[in-house]
C-alpha cells in the first residue's frame, strides 16, 4: 500500500480538523473498499427479485433499492429490459435533495446529464411533463440515449450544446435545473479507480472555474420560484462550498434550502445549507450536494421547444 501523497494529506487537513477523521478519510482512499450497489426502479418493482435488498435508510425513496455487497444487478435480465437503472448510493445521496421540491414540476433540465442517473432519478421522483437532458461531450451521448431508450424515459429530449446557448435561448423557463458538475472526480479514488492529477491545485482551479460558468448559465434558465440543484463527486472545497457561496453572491435571488433528511451530513466548511457524504461513512465513495430556490416572483417564460429543435438529438414518448 502506497503512502498518501502530499496533496492528499493537505486536502485531508483542509477537510477535517480532527486527526482521526483525517486518517479515516486517507485510509478510505489509499485502501478502497467496495460499496453496495443501488438500483432505480424505472418500471413497477418486480417481486421475488433474485437479489438481496438491504434495509432502506429512513429517507430512501421507495423506487430505490440498496443491494447487498457484491450484487451484480446489471447482469440480471430485468436490467436489459429496462426495469431498473444501476447506480451507486453516492448518486442517490446527491440527488436526494430533490425530495425537498414541494411543488409540481413541469420541466426538468439536466445540464450535465450523461450517463443519465440523476435525470432518471428526477424523472421518476417528480414525473415532469418534459425532461431535457444535455450532454456537451459528444462521445458520451450514445450512452445517455441508450440508457433512456432502455429505461423507457419519456417524454425526454437529449441535447448537445454548451450551457451558454441555453442561457440565451430559454431563460426563466425551467422548474428545475440539475447541475451534476464536471469535476476532478476525487471520489473515484475511493472506488479503486484512477483520476490522474485530481488533487493538483491547477486541476481543482480549472474545474472550479468551469463549474462557476456552468452554474451561472444554468441559473439563468431557472423560472421564478424554480429550483437549481448542484452536485459533484469530488471533495475539494473550491469545487463545492466555494462554488455555492459564489453563486449566491452573484445571483442573490437564489436561496440555499435546508434539507431536513440530510441535516446529519451538513458541511462544516460553510454556514450555508449544503451536504457531504465521505467514503469513510461506508455508504458510498462520496458526494456533495445543495439545492437552491429562485425566490424571484414573476411569470415563468414559456419554454420554446422550437428553439431546441435545431439541437435536439432525439425525443421519446408522445408528441
Amino acid at each position: 500500500m502506497e503512502p498518501p501523497s502530499k496533496l492528499l494529506l493537505k486536502l485531508s487537513k483542509r477537510l477535517f480538523n480532527n486527526s482521526d477523521e483525517q486518517a479515516s478519510f486517507i485510509e478510505a482512499l489509499i485502501n478502497p473498499k467496495s460499496f453496495p450497489p443501488c438500483i432505480i426502479w424505472c418500471q413497477d418493482k418486480v417481486e421475488n427479485l433474485p437479489l438481496i435488498v438491504e434495509e432502506p435508510i429512513t429517507w430512501q425513496p421507495p423506487f430505490i433499492d440498496r443491494l447487498s455487497l457484491g450484487s451484480k444487478p446489471g447482469q440480471n435480465p430485468l436490467h436489459e429490459q429496462g426495469y431498473f437503472y444501476c447506480l451507486d448510493f453516492s448518486s442517490v445521496f446527491a440527488a436526494s435533495t430533490l425530495l425537498a421540491v414541494n411543488q409540481p414540476v413541469q420541466v426538468i433540465f439536466d445540464m450535465c446529464a450523461a450517463p443519465g442517473g440523476k435525470s432518471i432519478f428526477a424523472w421518476k421522483l417528480l414525473q415532469p411533463e418534459l425532461l431535457i437532458s444535455n450532454e456537451v461531450i459528444g462521445k458520451r451521448l450514445g450512452m445517455l440515449i441508450s440508457n433512456f431508450k432502455r429505461c423507457h424515459i419519456s417524454r425526454s429530449i437529449v441535447v448537445n450544446r454548451d450551457s451558454s446557448i441555453f442561457a440565451q435561448s430559454i431563460p426563466l423557463s425551467t422548474d428545475l435545473v440539475i447541475v451534476d458538475a464536471p469535476c476532478t472526480g476525487q471520489s473515484l479514488i475511493a472506488k479503486g479507480e484512477k483520476a490522474p492529477g485530481c488533487f493538483h491545485p491547477s486541476a481543482i482551479n480549472k474545474n472550479a472555474n468551469r463549474q462557476k460558468r456552468i452554474i451561472a448559465n444554468s441559473a439563468q434558465i431557472v423560472a421564478p420560484q424554480g429550483y437549481l440543484a448542484y452536485m459533484t463527486c469530488t471533495y475539494s472545497p473550491e469545487e463545492n462550498e466555494e462554488v455555492c457561496e459564489w453563486l449566491i453572491k452573484k445571483f442573490s435571488q437564489f436561496e440555499p434550502m435546508e434539507i431536513n433528511h440530510l441535516k446529519d451530513y451538513q458541511s462544516h466548511l460553510t454556514k450555508i445549507p449544503c451536504y457531504r457524504m465521505f467514503p469513510q461513512d461506508g455508504l458510498g465513495a462520496g458526494a456533495f450536494t445543495a439545492l437552491f430556490k429562485n425566490t424571484h416572483e414573476g411569470e415563468k417564460k414559456i419554454l420554446d421547444i422550437d428553439s431546441l429543435s435545431a439541437i435536439w438529438i432525439n425525443m421519446y414518448g408522445d408528441d
